[in-house]
Formats: structure tokens, sequence, C-alpha cells
């Protein structure tokens, strides 16, 4: 029976934790655990027959950290080879006769994604493909996708899977306490993309105990189409005698757990701390269980890498300003490269209270496909807006699809049978939400009806390749009444047909409607609010025009959807004073609305090379170190302030910090001999055994852009060449990094030697295993929970430094 199958009436036991048990047979401190694939075969083959003799379904492999970064492509393909192998013979050897299947488990690269690292997304993208290409040369039966914790890299190693087997895709993100990933995703984005991508099971693991990741479940189990997967961590770890424990022994974890089945999780086991007899305890407190059916709408939505935009009952609105249709200063920039104007351009629009960003980058003496990749990738670095990708290009549209981080927006397929034959496959396989235009071989019907019919006819056609119909959105097409004053009544009808008798959602470009009249924002924003009335989704408009944005508030206030009308109260508080004369009439704007262009909010906005050019004009009237001082540091401080208060993510503090590194480069040119913003110097090393460095690499560059002088070790760095470094520079900061529940020991080795050997020296330690109690356990000085926590524990010693 195939495991999807399976899942579709019963609950499905998955495996437990593999580090700890693995510390306990023995794995020494910085000890590659893959390698046990090969030297200690049985070892891990009777790990995994305990799992399926307690009751496990499925076993990963232990492969978490099995990739050509880590090891070379022989030995990577000996190291699966054999682990698949030892899976095999466990189901075979097992006393268990319940079906049993063997999945390659794929963890994190241990790298961050450009822009905010140095891995580029298709080298990650073929790093897993690597790995998968293995796995089915070897006989895996599905591929775990596991504890990731950012959205861009989940997207490659799913469509690493995707591309180079035909193996069912588990995918499991790993969440922290403020129910959000890394770089920021919440569940709901997660969802809308890795259902979109075609994902088989989906859910959440590692990271807290069952009851700390309630509500990210809750929400899986709301939104989620496909069966959701749940593996938590046996709590929070501690160190006991020296030896890492969880606080939550096998009967709490399975109770907790077993409520999470009773609310609809399909595939239930455990990570950090788990083992065999927490399996055992799941099994049979949901013995008697019968698997619930959820009954779940599927929802109209894009994303991006921080969050969803659901079309529901409020209306949404996508910012047309980037496209050179009709602007001059926008052709100018696309032609010269100038991404600076263009993402300006998109910031402003942000800050109007925009939804979604349209991008259209369409000029024909430009190289369309990667002028548009780039901006879409350059965008989603400085906004977290979802983005509407806007071309009749094939090429452009399938390469920005595959680099957007997210679920997109992609506007258009239409009625034509070509249009539906090659943008409907593309669309199915990146899970983008497809703008269909109700037009077709004979151009755009005069009629509603005849609309109506085309939109039938799309939706029947996505039907075959297996888009359901949340995943189109119409565009009836608004047509100018100045040419036919029945154009805008027969758009609205159709409006109301797509939206009320299919059960589709409507998109409309509302200012086509008044083009060729005199005062035409008076004749867009009645438009707007008439179509709004009959049911329309979303519009793409001119957030600078004062009269749409007017329509767009008022009928929020009017339909019951705001609150108090406190949004509209706020909206009208931003009015001029003669904005509430009847006659007035705000002309539509036809530049950027006025952005903050100084050097603070460059930086804060991630804007780096405008960051660089805003410094230099500041250095020819300011002391170099007042231009730190006064502008860099404080933009920092806002966006750390941010970041700690979960109004800013990593992706945009990584971006700040970027920004403010290329104004310091100005800066530091400008440095008298002996003038210097620099603090004290700083090492920093991910441990002996762990390759993760993604942490480490933000720590330093926060680290740096606050003066400190950072020396980076690296990561799988032995304890003694940390101390070497400390001593050498008499550092009175070492910063320590782990992300593997198997590394710490070699953290726990490396502070004890610092302790011992250099006393002047504070050790702080963070990583996603890690809490406050563990680094006092294991004698640190400082526990930092993220990147600004660190920047605090530094300035704090610096501090008191004599």
């Amino acid at each position: 029976m195939k495991i999807t199958s399976f899942l579709k009436k019963n609950l499905l036991y998955l495996d437990g934790g593999m580090g700890t048990l693995l510390q306990a047979a023995g794995l020494a401190p910085g000890e590659l655990p893959e390698r046990w694939n090969l030297t200690d075969a049985d070892k891990i083959t009777a790990i995994h027959r305990a799992y399926f003799e307690a009751g496990s379904h499925v076993v990963n492999t232990n492969t978490f950290g099995a990739n050509v970064l880590k090891f070379g492509e022989a030995e990577l393909e000996g190291i699966v080879a054999a682990a698949i192998d030892n899976a095999r013979r466990a189901a075979r050897e097992a006393n268990a006769a319940h079906p049993k299947w063997v999945a390659l488990d794929i963890g994190p690269t241990g790298r961050m994604l450009k822009p905010y690292g140095d891995l580029d997304f298709e080298e990650a993208v073929e790093i897993f493909a690597k790995t998968v290409r293995l796995g089915v040369k070897y006989g895996a039966d599905l591929i775990f996708i596991e504890t990731m914790a950012d959205s861009y890299e989940t997207k490659a190693a799913v469509l690493a899977a995707k591309e180079n087997s035909t193996l069912p895709v588990f995918v499991s993100n790993a969440y922290g306490a403020d129910g959000k990933l890394m770089t920021g995703a919440d569940p709901l984005a997660m969802i809308t993309m890795l259902e979109g991508l075609g994902a088989d099971a989906i859910g959440v693991n590692c990271s807290l105990g069952p009851k700390a990741l309630g509500e990210v479940v809750k929400t899986y189990l709301k939104y989620a189409t496909v069966p959701v997967l749940f593996k938590p961590n046996a709590g929070l770890p501690q160190v006991v005698n020296g030896k890492t424990v969880y606080d939550l022994g096998a009967d709490e974890f399975a109770d907790e757990v077993a409520d999470f089945v009773g609310q609809g999780a399909s595939a239930v086991g455990g990570c950090c701390g788990t083992t065999p007899a927490y399996i055992a305890a799941i099994c049979q407190k949901t013995a008697n269980t019968v698997p619930v059916r959820r009954d779940v709408r599927p929802v109209t939505a894009v994303s991006s890498y921080t969050h969803a935009v659901v079309f529901d009952k409020e209306p949404i609105l996508i910012g047309e300003r980037i496209n050179p249709t009709g602007k001059k200063r926008f052709k100018e920039a696309l032609r010269a490269g100038d991404m600076d104007y263009i993402l300006r351009e998109g910031l402003a629009q942000e800050e109007k209270g925009v939804h979604i960003l349209d991008v259209n980058v369409g000029l024909p003496e430009i190289d369309e496909a990667s002028m548009l990749t780039d901006t879409v990738c350059a965008l989603q670095a400085v906004t977290d807006l979802p983005l509407q990708i806007d071309t009749s290009d094939f090429e452009a549209m399938a390469r920005a699809l595959r680099r957007y981080n997210g679920k997109a927006m992609l506007n258009s397929v239409n009625g034509k049978r070509e249009s539906m034959e090659t943008v409907l496959p593309l669309a199915k396989k990146y899970g983008a939400l497809v703008v269909a235009l109700t037009l077709d071989e004979q151009g755009i019907p005069s009629s509603a009806k005849a609309r109506v019919a085309i939109a039938k006819r799309i939706l029947a056609c996505a039907k075959k390749y297996g888009i359901r119909k949340q995943d189109i959105i119409f565009d009836p097409l608004a047509l100018t009444v100045s040419a036919d004053q029945n154009a805008a009544v027969e758009t609205l009808k159709a409006v109301h047909e797509i939206r009320y008798g299919l059960g589709c959602h409507t998109s409309l470009g509302v200012s086509n409607v008044s083009f060729g009249l005199p005062c035409r924002e008076a004749i867009t924003s009645s438009f707007f609010t008439l179509a709004l009335g009959q049911g329309l989704s979303a519009a793409i408009m001119n957030p600078y025009a004062g009269d749409m944005m007017r329509a767009y508030y008022a009928y929020r206030a009017l339909s019951g959807l705001d609150n108090n009308c406190a949004d509209y109260i706020d909206f009208a508080a931003t009015l001029p004073v003669s904005a509430a004369a009847p006659a007035a009439v705000t002309p539509i704007v036809t530049q950027t609305a006025g952005i903050a262009d100084t050097l603070q909010h460059a930086v804060v906005k991630g804007l780096a090379d405008r960051a660089a050019v805003l410094a230099q004009e500041l250095l020819k009237v300011k002391a170099p170190l007042a231009v730190v001082q006064e502008e860099i540091l404080p933009a920092l401080d806002i966006v750390g302030v941010g970041f700690e208060n979960k109004t800013v993510y990593l992706p945009q503090l990584l971006m700040a910090a970027e920004a403010a590194k290329a104004a310091f480069e100005c800066v530091r040119t400008k440095m008298q001999v002996g003038e210097s913003a620099t603090k004290c110097p700083v090492v920093i090393a991910t441990v002996r055994g762990d390759i993760h460095d993604i942490g480490k690499n933000i720590v330093k560059l926060l680290l740096e852009n606050y003066g400190f002088c950072v020396t980076d070790l690296g990561r799988d760095v032995p304890p003694v060449r940390v101390l070497e470094e400390v001593v050498r520079l008499h550092a009175p900061i070492a910063a320590l990094s782990a992300l593997m529940t198997t590394t710490v020991p070699a953290m726990e080795k490396t502070v004890a030697l610092l302790k011992k050997n250099a006393p002047w020296c504070r050790v702080m330690v963070g990583g996603a295993v890690l809490t406050p109690e563990y680094a006092k356990n294991i004698g640190a000085d400082y526990y930092a929970a993220d990147a600004m926590g660190a920047v605090r524990c530094a300035e704090e010693i610096f501090a008191n430094l004599s």
C-alpha cells in the first residue's frame, strides 16, 4: 500500500529522536553521526528496529546532515546507501506486523541562502537534489524534509525532491516560541507555499514541546488540506548529572501529542529527546482513536517569506506602480538597471498600504527574463509584501516563479488554448495563484455572459492540470466607458457572476474604465466602489491616488469590515484639510510618492546602494564618527528594537545590517589615523562537529555593525582552536554556536577549556537546542536567543570592561 493511501484512513506513527540515542550509544562530541551508517551499522539498525517495534510506521534514515557540503560525493553515496540498507534491515528484522516505510531524511544545509547569506538558490536545489537522487537509487519509500527554519531553503528542498523523484514528499518546519520560522514565516505562509508546491503531508517538528507548539499546529489543522504531521521535542533540554535530558517524560509527552491527534493530526512522532518509549506511549494512548476527518475548505491566497494574504471579504489592494507603461522615469530606470529606483517605488507603495505589489518590467529593448527575476529577488530582500509577477513572456514567468520566495500571484493566463497550455502547467509546478483574463481567440467579449463562459472554460482546463478553482482569480477586464457606455455595467455583472455564481475571486485593473475622460479619478474611484459592492476581491490600483484610497477606506467602514471605523479615522487624519471639500479632486500621481531619503531610512529599509550614496553626501558636511553615531547606529537600533518586538523579521534585520555595512565602508575611508569606531575583539565559532553556521554568521554581521572587531573561526571548530585565538587576541568575548543536540557536548568542552585557560574571557552561547538554563548548566556566562540578543550581551560585557 502507498503511504499516501494509508494516510487517508489511518493514523500514521512516525519515529522519534536519533541524536540523543546516538550519544547514548557512544557517539563522541564532534563525531559526524551520518558516518555511523558505515562504521556502526548494527547500532543504527538497532535504533530503527526499536522504533518499528515501538509502533512506528515510518523511520527516517540517519541522513539528516548527509549532503555534499559535508561529505565528498563518493562518501555521500556510501552513506545514503548504507543508511537506507540499515533501515530496510531493521524493517525486516522488527517483531512488528504493521506496515513499514523508510523515509530519506533531509535536513537543512546549515547555510543561509542569498541575499541574506552566500548560498545561491539553484546551488541549494542541486545540493538537495544530489541526496534525493541517491535516495531514489537505493530504494527510499518517501522523502522527509524536516527541521527547516527558512521558507526559501524549504522551497529549494521541495523542488529538488519533486524534480528528481516521484516519491511522496513530507515537509516539516521548525518554529520558534514566537510561532514563526527563523526567517519570519508564519504557519499560514508555509501552508500556502507548500500546498502550492505539491507536498503530500506538511507540519511541525523540533524546537519545543507539544503544548508550546500548540497554536502553530492548530493553524495547520485549520488551513491545511493535506495531512498534518507533528514531531515535537520532549520539552526543553537541561543538564542533569552531566547528561542532557528533556523535561517531558514519555507518558506526559504522549498525552499532549494524543490531544492533537484528537484535533486532526494525521501523522505523529517525536524529535529531540524522544525515544522508542515515547513512540510506544503515543501508540498506546491513541490505539483506539478513530482518525479525525478534517473538513477544510481551501482558501485563495498568496504568500511572501513572512505571511499570507487571503482573498476573502477584505478587499485586497495591488500596487500598480512597478510598471513602465506611461512612466518615462521608470523606463529610464529599467534601461539603466537602476534597481534602487524600483525598490524605492515598491517601498513607497508599501507605506501607502497596499497588500501586494504588481511587478512588470517589460520593455522590448531589455532582457525581461533576467530583469524580472532580479527585480523579484531584490524586492523580496527589502519588503515582505507578496508579489504579483506580471508578464506575457514565458521564460520570464518561469524564472521569476522559480526564484520567488513564497506563493506568487501570476498575471496572467487567458482563454486562448495556447495560453492555457503554456501557463497552467507552470502555475501548477510552482504553485502560483493565477490571474485569468476573460478573453480568448476572438478577443474580449462585450457581454458578461460571454466572459463568464470563458471563465468556465479556463476552470475546466485548469482542473485537467490539477489546479483547484481556489488557485484561479479572474480578471473580467474593465473597458473604458468613453468608448462604450455599457462597458462598466457588463464588467460589474461579470464580477458578480464569477464571485457568486462560480465561487471564484476576481481582480480588476480599475483605472482602465476612465481612459479618455477628464477628472479620471472620480470615475475610477466610483467604479471601484461599485465593483466592491458586486463582490470584487482585489484591484490593481494606484495607491497614491487620493480618491481611490478614500473609496477603499470608506467601503470598509460602510461594509462592517473596519472595527469602530478605526482605520478610516486614522486614514482621514492623514488627509490635508482641503481634502474634505466636496469639489476637491485629487489628481492621479505620476511620480513616486514622497519617501524619506535619509541615510537612516536607507539603512532601516535595507537599501545598501542608496545608503552608500547618502553616506558619501553626509560625509561632506559631517565628521565620520558623527555619521556613525547620529545616523547609522540609531538606524540599527530602530531595526533591532523592531526585531526584538517581533515587528521586524530576520531578513529585514540582515538587509539593514548590509546597508549599514555599505555606509560604514564609506565612513572608514574618511577616518583619520587613530580614529576608530571599533570596540573590543570577539572570537566567534560554530563548535566541533557542527557545520551549521547561519546563526553564527548573522551574529557576526550584527556585531561588526555595532563596532566590535570579530574574528570568525568558521564552523566545526575544535575547542583548542577557539582557546588559541582568544589567548592570541586577549579577547574579552567568545561567542559559540550549536544547532544540533549531538554537538552540545563539544560546546560544553569548549566553555570549560576557556574558563580554565582564559578566565578573563566571557562566553556567550546560542543555538536552536539551547535554553538559558541549559547555557548556565554548561558554564556559559551569557545566553543569546537571537542575533540582537548577542549584540545586547556584547554591549553589556564591553561596558563592564575596566
